[in-house]
């Protein structure tokens, strides 16, 4: 199980790809909004700690050089919504039959039903923002999207909104910490960190339950169809 705490660990990432850690936390933001396989990589927790090793003080405490904090802030974001996009496509080019195979691997049907209602709960825009603050749910979010005919402008605009919030936000974040905390001690404030990140991203979708279940309102239950978005 080793090897499997290391690939969330993303204070191991950053180590192992040493002086190509920029670029490395570039193509894992990549991956991890647009390739499906890579819903299992670290993604706040990793900027976050990208944004903590751009201080010189905190790299030099696990000895790594700091990553460049203005390249993290121009291209990160360009990656996010990038790798977004590529999400979206796979999911208008190959979704439909990825998704209508019940016996798929990665996907099931009910992730359609599921995205979909979510898309209902939160509207177009509201859903791809705020899915950037949802491991897992920000990998899967783009193709469904795809799938559901979410038009491309619409998807790309959203994307590029909840893109630069989420990227900025927890690198902003991280380098506060690794600019005000003991470079020896960084490694405890990762994950409660990205915990509490995590949490916070979340309470838009607790109001909306809330909100809903004092209304007395509920969602169209699923019908197996695919409907589109505007």
């Amino acid at each position: 199980m080793d090897w499997l705490s290391n690939l969330l660990d993303p204070t191991w990432w950053l180590m192992m790809l040493g002086a190509f850690a920029t670029v490395g936390v570039l193509a894992i933001i990549f991956a991890e909004t647009g390739l499906l396989i890579g819903f299992f990589l670290p993604g706040d927790s990793l900027l976050v700690a990208a944004g903590i090793f751009s201080s010189a003080a905190a790299a030099k405490g696990i000895g790594i050089e700091p990553l460049s904090f203005p390249v993290l802030l121009i291209a990160t974001p360009l990656c996010a919504v990038a790798g977004a996009q590529l999400g979206h496509l796979i999911g208008v080019k190959i979704g439909r039959r990825l998704f209508d195979k019940p016996d798929s691997r990665l996907f099931k049907r009910e992730y359609v039903e599921k995205a979909e209602h979510f898309f209902v709960k939160f509207g177009p825009a509201r859903a791809v923002i705020i899915a950037r603050f949802v491991p897992i749910v920000r990998t899967f979010l783009n193709p469904v999207a795809g799938v559901l005919e979410m038009p491309a402008r619409t998807f790309f605009l959203w994307n590029v909104v909840g893109g630069v919030l989420w990227v900025e936000s927890m690198l902003l974040i991280g380098h506060f910490l690794g600019n005000q905390v003991d470079p020896t001690k960084i490694d405890k404030y990762i994950l409660p960190g990205v915990f509490l990140i995590v949490l916070i991203s979340l309470i838009p979708i607790i109001v909306e339950v809330v909100k809903t279940r004092r209304a007395g309102k509920q969602l169209p239950e699923p019908n197996g169809k695919h409907h589109r978005v505007r």
